[in-house]
């Protein structure tokens, strides 16, 4: 078995991170479930640093000389200790960092019950559409993102639902994965940030929906859309409209949920603001 050699900075980072992102826009850092850990990497060159965290590759970028890996921790994560891989020619090197308690609010919603306990068939498409969901996040490219600091894809009012546990009809359901932004129904709904359109579908849950590559592991997935503007293998510039403002799917009213997955980890999409 490989002995993991823990590294030397690993307690300066568990005790403190330096100013970070000068030049490029890296998101805020809340070492929270659900938040986001930011770790400067030790390594210098060229090749980009390969970091796994709990088994999925984590985005990793390159600011002037330096390199940092943007963890997403997710919202699951047990609070403590938390440990990722730098996997370098000098062989692997575990570094620890903390991640602290943050309270989420419970949410009680009413929606048809229909879409609370599910038919067979619609446990069956659900089923389904997760596998579909699950090879969207798995998406990987080498080209990084051009920022983490992501303007709204929609203007609005950001709820501060995001990590909220749900409760629909009464009954309890996961936690909420993104930020719902209230908007009229047919409001543009404009990409944040450049990145390749991988999937576009109609969801049981989420409505029309549209994911987005932006590099590294980082996905952005915009749901309830009352319009597709885009297609499957689309490369997209910031600012260019995928879709509209709509309620299909799971939803009460007019709003765009826009997610943000990092290693597989669905994070606050309010730490990429700028």
């Amino acid at each position: 078995m490989t002995r993991f050699k823990t590294a030397r900075y690993s307690l300066a980072i568990l005790l403190c991170t330096p100013a970070l992102g000068l030049a490029y826009g890296l998101p805020r850092e809340d070492a929270v479930p659900g938040g986001v850990k930011i770790i400067p990497l030790h390594t210098v060159g060229d090749a980009v640093p390969y970091v796994d965290a709990d088994g999925h590759r984590a985005l990793v970028v390159k600011d002037g000389t330096a390199w940092y890996a943007v963890i997403g921790i997710p919202l699951a994560a047990p609070l403590g200790t938390r440990r990722v891989t730098l996997r370098s020619g000098a062989g692997p090197e575990e570094i620890a960092f903390r991640v602290n308690d943050k309270h989420y609010v419970t949410q009680s919603l009413k929606v048809p019950q229909r879409q609370v306990n599910l038919s067979a068939e619609d446990v069956a498409r659900v089923t389904g559409e997760r596998v579909r969901i699950d090879h969207a996040l798995n998406h990987w490219t080498e080209q990084q993102p051009e920022t983490l600091r992501l303007p709204q894809p929609v203007p609005g009012v950001r709820s501060s639902s995001f990590g909220s546990r749900r409760v629909f009809n009464g009954e309890s359901r996961n936690p909420h994965t993104g930020m719902d932004i209230a908007a009229p129904s047919g409001t543009p709904v404009l990409a944040p940030a450049a990145g390749e359109v991988i999937d576009t579908g109609e969801y049981f849950f989420n409505g029309n929906t549209v994911f987005i590559d932006h590099g590294r592991g980082l996905i952005s997935m915009y749901c309830h859309l009352s319009a597709v503007d885009v297609k499957p293998g689309q490369r997209v510039s910031a600012g260019t409209r995928i879709g509209a403002v709509g309620m299909t799917g799971r939803a009460t009213g007019p709003h765009l949920h826009w997610g943000l997955s990092l290693n597989r980890a669905w994070v606050d999409p309010e730490l990429f603001l700028p």
